[in-house]
């Protein structure tokens, strides 16, 4: 902490890194198809449940700028701070959540986990008992294009904290 001349005090951070590579930059075509592909997979879910999903599985995945953006877009959207927060035990704290969302995260996990090489039978058949079929596929391809946007975001070491909730990618 340093004081300042007038007598407050701040607190100092430690340095913003740099991001490796401006990808969407270099590769705007691509950029300008996951844009696209995102706003399809969003169509007919509930912006809260696909914001918990979203900061989820970019908890998972350890992508910061996400984790950031998707926290902000679900304080946007309604959500409170605590579900937020909770999410990262989320197992340990369903009573937070209804047994839909309790389902997609289950399946989140799942899908973005894929260590044991298949999403088991059972988180599946879950997530089918909540979501009508049309709105499942769209549950999957919204959980698949955030794991991709996570990869964008890791490999790359894309900076967060900048983000403003409305400021679409």
């Amino acid at each position: 902490m340093a004081n300042t001349s007038d007598g407050t005090t701040t607190v100092e951070y430690a340095p913003e890194h740099t991001p490796r590579l401006a990808w969407a930059e270099l590769a705007p075509e691509v950029y300008k198809a996951m844009v696209r592909l995102d706003a399809a997979a969003r169509k007919g879910l509930d912006a809260k449940l696909l914001e918990l999903v979203k900061v989820r599985a970019s908890q998972i995945n350890r992508c910061a700028l996400c984790v950031d953006m998707h926290s902000k877009d679900a304080l946007a959207a309604g959500e409170s701070v605590e579900r937020i927060v909770q999410l990262s035990a989320w197992e340990e704290s369903g009573h937070f959540y209804t047994e839909k969302e309790l389902a997609a995260l289950a399946l989140t996990e799942a899908v973005t986990v894929l260590t044991d090489g298949f999403v088991p039978d059972s988180v599946y058949e879950r997530a089918a008992k909540h979501f009508e079929e049309a709105e499942l596929a769209q549950l999957i391809a919204a959980i698949t294009v955030i794991n991709a946007w996570n990869r964008f975001g890791v490999t790359c070491r894309l900076v967060p904290g900048h983000y403003r909730p409305g400021q679409h990618r």
